[in-house]
């Protein structure tokens, strides 16, 4: 299966203390991941998205005290498979 790719918008990303929690919560994903914290932005590269779920990159982001808006459109592999998904 070809690499997954995500686009995560994180406003107060750039917060130097919220850039150390991220790169602690990455333990929960398998994916790799590039910020472009000035403007409070992650790129995530997922190469095992039946792995991964949308849910997940919520909780990660949620956990450290950040509202995540998932930019573009969102992978249907990453999708948890329920009819309706939460609005971000």
């Amino acid at each position: 299966m070809p690499m997954t790719e995500l686009l995560v918008y994180a406003p107060g990303l750039r917060d130097d203390d919220k850039l150390m929690q991220l790169s602690h919560q990455m333990d929960m994903l398998s994916a790799r991941y590039k910020v472009d914290a000035p403007h409070d932005m992650v790129y995530f590269e997922i190469d095992e998205p039946e792995k991964a779920n949308l849910r997940q990159f919520n909780d990660l982001f949620e956990n450290i005290g950040l509202q995540p808006r998932f930019v573009g459109q969102i992978p249907p592999e990453l999708k948890s498979g329920s009819d309706t998904d939460r609005l971000v």
